[in-house]
Formats: C-alpha cells, sequence, structure tokens
C-alpha cells in the first residue's frame, strides 16, 4: 500500500468513526485539518512549515479528469472558470481540462479549503498550514502570518460589503483592509478561535460559526448566538444569509433557519454545507440516518413555510462538502474522492479512468 493510499484509507476510517451517531452531542465530528503537521526528513524540507503530512501529492499539472481527493470549496469566476480548494492544492477547470495550479505555478503544497471571488475580480484560497493566496489574474500573493495574518489555518473567507476581506481561522479571526490585519480572538470576545463560517447579515453585524459556540459581532462587542430555547448552536459548519434575508445554520445541532425574529429546526442531524440556488431552492448536505451516508437535499422555494419537506438528490458513503450551481444551473458538490455536477437528473463524476499517480 503506497503512502497517498494509506492516508485516504486512515481519513476514510477517521471520518466514519466520528460520524457515528451513538456519540454525545458535545463529541462534535471532527476532521483531520486539525492534526498537528508532523516533520518528515525524508522530505528533504528546511522546515515544519513547508510539510503538510496531508497533502494529496500528484505529478500531473493538466488532466481531462478532475481531482481523486477530498474536495472542500468550488467557485465559478467571473470568466466562467472553475476553481476547486483540494487536498491536492488548487485546481481550476476551464470546461475542458482541469489544471493544477499549486504544480503548474510552484505554490506552496498545502491542502486548500475555502475559495472566494471578490468584486475587483482577485481570487483568494485559504489553505491549512500555509495562509491565504490571493490572485490577481496574473501572479498569486500569499500572506502569513508573518504578515499579520492572526493564523495559517483558513478554514472560510468573505468579502463584507465595505471591500474587506475577512479569514476565519483555526486561532482567530482576521479583517484585511488592503493594507493591513485587524485580527479578533477569545481574548476579544468571539466565542471560540476555531471558525467555520462567517457571514455578514441586513444590519451589518458579523456572525461567526466556530468548532465551538457561535457568536456575533456588531461592530462594537461579541454575543453567544442562543435559539428559541435560550441553547447555545454549537460546532457551526456552515452559515449563509438568503435573499429574504433569512439566516440558515448547519453544524452538529442540525439545520436552522432564522427570519430575524424565530428560529426554525428544518433536520436535525448534522449539516454541513448550505447553499442558496437562483430560484430560492435551499441545497444542503447532511448524514443520513446511516452516519456513514450523507445526503445531497433540495428545499424547493415554494415549500419553505409549508412543512419545508427536502428532496434526497444523491446520497455518498462518506462526508460532501461544498455547493455550487454554475451559470448553467447544474449543481457541484465536493466529495471524499473529488468533485461531482448534478444537472437534469444526471451525475458527472469527472473521474480518471486511469489509477491515479
Amino acid at each position: 500500500m503506497n503512502k497517498c493510499t494509506l492516508i485516504s484509507a486512515t481519513f476514510l476510517l477517521f471520518v466514519f468513526g466520528l460520524s457515528c451517531k451513538g456519540q454525545n452531542k458535545t463529541n462534535f465530528p471532527q476532521d483531520i485539518s486539525n492534526q498537528p503537521l508532523i516533520y518528515n526528513p525524508a522530505k528533504s524540507l528546511p522546515n515544519l512549515l513547508e510539510y503538510d503530512p496531508y497533502f494529496s501529492e500528484t505529478k500531473s499539472v493538466t488532466t481531462s479528469h478532475g481531482p481523486g481527493s477530498i474536495t472542500r470549496n468550488i467557485i465559478q469566476d467571473r470568466n466562467g472558470n472553475f476553481w476547486l480548494a483540494t487536498w491536492e492544492g488548487i485546481i481550476r477547470y476551464d470546461g475542458k481540462n482541469f489544471t493544477n495550479v499549486t504544480n503548474k505555478e510552484g505554490l506552496r503544497r498545502f491542502r486548500v479549503f475555502s475559495a472566494i471571488e471578490d468584486t475587483k475580480g482577485n481570487l483568494w484560497f485559504g489553505t491549512i498550514g500555509a495562509g491565504v493566496y490571493r490572485y490577481d489574474g496574473k501572479s498569486f500573493t500569499n500572506f502569513t502570518t508573518n504578515d499579520g495574518l492572526v493564523n495559517d489555518r483558513i478554514g472560510c473567507i468573505l468579502e463584507d460589503k465595505s471591500g474587506k476581506i475577512w479569514f476565519g481561522t483555526a486561532g482567530g479571526v482576521s479583517c484585511y483592509d488592503g493594507k493591513s490585519f485587524r485580527n479578533f480572538t477569545t481574548t476579544d470576545g468571539l466565542a471560540n478561535n476555531d471558525v467555520n463560517s462567517i457571514i455578514e447579515d441586513k444590519t451589518g453585524a458579523f456572525w461567526f460559526g466556530t468548532r465551538g459556540e457561535a457568536s456575533k459581532y456588531d461592530g462594537k462587542i461579541f454575543t453567544k448566538i442562543l435559539n428559541n430555547e435560550g441553547a447555545f448552536f454549537k460546532n457551526v459548519r456552515s452559515l449563509i444569509i438568503d435573499k429574504k434575508d433569512n439566516i440558515w445554520l448547519g453544524g452538529s445541532d442540525g439545520l436552522w433557519r432564522f427570519d430575524g425574529n424565530t428560529f426554525v429546526n428544518l433536520k436535525t442531524n448534522f449539516s454541513g454545507y448550505i447553499f442558496e440556488d437562483r430560484k430560492g431552492n435551499i441545497w444542503t448536505s447532511a448524514e443520513g440516518d446511516n452516519t456513514r451516508i450523507w445526503l445531497l437535499s433540495k428545499y424547493e422555494e415554494k415549500s419553505l413555510n409549508e412543512g419545508s419537506i427536502s428532496s434526497q438528490i444523491w446520497k455518498e458513503n462518506g462526508m460532501l462538502f461544498g455547493i455550487l450551481e454554475d451559470n448553467e444551473g447544474g449543481i457541484w458538490f465536493g466529495t471524499l474522492n473529488g468533485v461531482c455536477r448534478y444537472h437534469e437528473n444526471n451525475i458527472n463524476f469527472f473521474k480518471s479512468t486511469i489509477p491515479k499517480e
């Protein structure tokens, strides 16, 4: 068994073991992005910070098939290109070929978890251990703790209404104004330093989903978010604000919707990613009743106030990650083994027909 196969098999056992419904509510599903980096002298690398033991090494630059490793996030830029945040690095898809940009550009070989395009057309990529990369269409710039970032493990990225870029990290939150970083941690009132998701609501307040309790920042103080029964939201993995200004939360407490006054629970199973398509339908990735099986589900916009019944679109033996609607109405989602596109009841897996390198 080669190293890549061993790491993949170990991860699957890890994920499945932690996803079991028999666990207590306080034992949140974890992923190995929080594991410490381990130095391997055989790599002949200069220091600890240049080695990610979970990076999925590939030799190829351009292929006709998609990645074969974990794909955490997908975006489509204004030119129609797709960018994938994967364990193989940054991968671009032009509709025909997949290009491993990390290999092509000689970027640091770390897993990529998050990606956004800002209003200026810059692309931002958050890594686990190498900070964040900004791509201006010509070159990549790497920002790390040496530049003021609070932590080099980036779980999520948001551009706010004023154009500032927010980074949720494993050590707090950083806000970049184009010149410098302003950092927030538990010492400032943030509920937990390990941040999974950030949104800005219609009032300009920021909501933070963390591996601990969710919190809200109004520009002056942080407060913890409570549901209708006065309980905290814990281990919130995903936050979105929809076209009607409802706020959606997904995590260990299931799937919730907040209309500004009342929280409504739509699903009790662990919920990961949440996405609203152009028609106002809500898509989610969540555990099924068998916690080894994850479901891609859709809540029709018209049913959200009529019982909110979801339809199951796809089920997968393992976690499902980021969700995206492309320009043609296709729904993309990440898996443990790459990326898929759902359109008109068909699934394209973008799989290789030859063994992975």
